[in-house]
């Protein structure tokens, strides 16, 4: 096994990029008992919703309320995402207990069409406005900043882009910042339609360590789409050096999806929960409790009413030593009864065990 790992760092997405995309109802109440479950599990990056018009994103309604209740706790980093002036002094109003990104961002997206549905921005206000970020970093002094791409593989509108088409979106950015003399030390990498793939991230990854030497960091904000996130995020740990740190988004039950993007909840992101076993399997700790992830992703499912997308969370985690499954266990159909991992045996209840039947007829 592969001794050294980059720092992973995971951001959980639940109450933001996965409540968004559900059909409103799920309450204020609801998202603090999810937020207390979550943080008890052993999370410790949280985006707990948006300040955005609750008109076109009616789950983020409740985001000043739930803010407002919120309680800091020690080691906890709390985030809201903020999409214009109006939204980032509210987040300013509400640090703490919200946890502001010190390092100044800018972001292109490279389709114009979903830049179109998802910020109401034509390519030429975004032409006119990327910079500004820069000019009020140097302003304040800033010393390092972070580049990023939204779409960055590819667009349900536009089709895939290529290495050199996202090379060169950053190149931009990395000239505005080197002119004001602040360092780029993190990329943003941002996939609503899910449209990355293992390849792809790899190639992307070791290029921009070639040619931007002193970005160290690399943020993935990937959507499982097409079933590949995970794959992608594995791909991206395994061509990063211990220097390295690896921010990966998820979200619990791998719930998720913008709905301007085309795909519905059928989108989705990577669980946090299979994400986590994926880490424990390569060695990664990371101070997660399962069983309490899967007891979230348990509450989260019957809060939306529907089953989720987590293997992790439907088949449990690979049992310890003292877990593993019980000779004695019957035969297991459904995913109701899969769920005696964590419920018990009584999921299964009066299911045949035919292996008893032959025993017998052996002696």
């Amino acid at each position: 096994m592969r001794e050294s790992w980059p720092t992973v760092l995971i951001t959980d997405e639940t109450l933001r990029d996965g409540l968004q995309i559900e059909r409103p109802g799920v309450s204020v109440d609801e998202k603090l008992e999810l937020l207390d479950m979550l943080v008890d599990a052993g999370l410790r990056r949280l985006v707990v919703g948006a300040f955005v018009n609750p008109a076109w994103s009616p789950q983020m309604a409740g985001t000043l309320e739930l803010v407002q209740r919120l309680e800091p706790v020690d080691g906890v980093e709390f985030f809201a995402l903020a999409l214009n002036d109006r939204g980032r002094e509210e987040r300013r109003r509400h640090a703490p207990p919200l946890c502001i990104d010190p390092m100044p961002v800018t972001h292109l997206h490279l389709c114009p069409i979903f830049l179109q549905r998802n910020t109401n921005r034509a390519w030429e206000d975004q032409e006119r406005a990327w910079r500004l970020p820069v000019d009020r970093a140097r302003e304040a002094g800033a010393a390092q900043a972070s580049m990023g791409l939204s779409a960055a593989w590819g667009s349900n509108w536009s089709g895939p882009f290529t290495v050199e088409q996202r090379m060169a979106a950053l190149r931009r950015q990395h000239e505005a910042w080197a002119d004001a003399g602040i360092e780029v030390v993190r990329v943003d990498l941002a996939d609503p339609m899910g449209w990355n793939t293992p390849m792809a991230v790899e190639e992307d990854i070791l290029e921009i360590k070639r040619r931007f030497p002193s970005v160290r960091q690399f943020h993935l904000h990937l959507h499982n789409t097409r079933g590949l996130a995970m794959l992608s995020a594995h791909a991206a740990l395994r061509v990063l050096s211990p220097e390295d740190t690896l921010i990966v988004d998820a979200a619990v039950g791998g719930i998720g999806g913008c709905p301007y993007c085309g795909n519905g909840q059928g989108t989705g992101m990577i669980p946090t929960e299979d994400f986590v076993q994926l880490l424990a399997s390569l060695g990664i700790g990371t101070g997660i409790r399962l069983d309490k992830l899967i007891d979230a992703s348990a509450r989260l499912a019957g809060i939306l009413g529907r089953r989720l997308h987590s293997q992790v969370a439907l088949n449990g985690p690979l049992p310890a030593r003292d877990e593993r499954y019980s000779p004695d266990l019957p035969v297991v159909y459904t995913f109701e009864e899969a769920q005696h991992f964590r419920l018990g045996p009584s999921t299964c209840t009066g299911n045949a065990r035919p292996w008893l039947r032959q025993a017998a007829m052996n002696k």
